[in-house]
């Protein structure tokens, strides 16, 4: 997996009030996953998360790390990409859109939702709604 360079966190006050205003206390472990998490729009999977952190000379289990970014997912913080079943990552870009995962390189790319157009989609089962389509395109690197 790629390695991700840490650039600067996020202002310490700024996710104090982002968690605040999404119902989530802010715990000082939260702040600081958050805090990386936010620096930038950027997809991140829990290790790259933990790496981060862990560099900036926090202490955070793993455990708090993935029960932190399921309470992000579910408050609508950030979106859960699952691009196969072992690999998972989190989009602070919330918008509807779309992926491109190089499988070379396990980098994810925003395809904005206009450049996919789908033309027909089936009927949600009896009792349920489409609430979004989620379009992930599986590439590699040019053998040349």
């Amino acid at each position: 997996m790629n390695a991700i360079h840490p650039h600067r966190p996020a202002p310490r006050q700024g996710i104090v009030e982002l968690l605040q205003a999404h119902d989530i206390v802010p715990t000082q472990q939260r702040v600081e996953i958050a805090r990386w998490l936010f620096s930038e729009p950027r997809h991140l999977c829990a290790e790259q998360l933990i790496g981060l952190v862990g560099e900036a000379g926090c202490r955070v289990s793993k455990a708090t790390v993935y029960n932190t970014l399921g309470l992000f997912v579910g408050r609508g913080l950030v979106r859960e990409l699952i691009v196969d079943p072992e690999r998972v990552f989190y989009d602070t870009s919330t918008h509807h859109h779309h992926h491109f995962f190089n499988v070379d390189t396990s980098e994810l790319i925003d395809i904005p939702e206009e450049a996919l157009a789908i033309a027909h989609l089936p009927e949600a089962p009896l009792g349920t709604e489409t609430t979004g389509v989620q379009v992930i395109i599986r590439i590699r690197n040019s053998r040349q």
